[in-house]
């Protein structure tokens, strides 16, 4: 069995207006997910089209990621997720849920280190980040098994930011034991 690795978007702008950071964000994401072997989740997000179109949509809007080329390989590879935002907790397909927040709890704070150890078990993960200006709602935090400062030192990241360096930083983890381990 193979570890599935999937970046969460949580969008916490409009919920009914479609805004520049929404397909900015999801444009940006997509070469980072492609790259690092993650898929890509999107949550709440004002769109209402099916994923075709949400490729196409997000392609004609702007040039990040090639126009959309990583985008489409995602979606193509069956990589790309629009779901609402649940409830009562989310996909269990996608693993074990991780918030990722500048201030951990520390019954649920894991480190990126434990995490690149259990991708090398094969354990799934869920990784969210939030899309807008107070980061990932509170409530969400209660659906988390576990917490995560990428950073361990309690620095707050612009939401691209932590886009893309959650899933290299983990990554370059996982790929620095692998070859270790050779």
């Amino acid at each position: 069995m193979i570890s599935l690795l999937t970046l969460g978007i949580v969008n916490t702008y409009d919920k009914i207006k479609v805004l520049d950071a929404h397909y900015r964000a999801i444009a940006r994401a997509a070469p980072i997910c492609h790259a690092f072997g993650f898929s890509l989740a999107l949550f709440d997000f004002p769109f209402n089209m099916s994923p075709d179109e949400l490729v196409d949509y997000v392609a004609d809007k702007t040039t990040i990621g090639e126009s959309g080329k990583y985008l489409r390989i995602l979606h193509e590879k069956k990589h790309l997720f629009v779901f609402d935002l649940p409830k009562k907790g989310f996909q269990p397909q996608l693993g074990s849920v991780v918030v990722t927040t500048s201030k951990p709890e520390k019954k649920f704070s894991i480190t990126t280190e434990a995490i690149a150890d259990e991708i090398m078990h094969n354990k799934s993960f869920l990784i969210l980040v939030g899309l807008g200006r107070k980061g990932l709602p509170k409530d969400i935090f209660s659906l988390a098994r576990y917490h995560l400062d990428i950073t361990s030192h309690g620095i707050s990241l612009e939401t691209c930011t932590a886009i893309g360096c959650i899933p290299s930083y983990l990554m370059g983890i996982v790929h620095t034991k692998r070859s270790k381990n050779r």
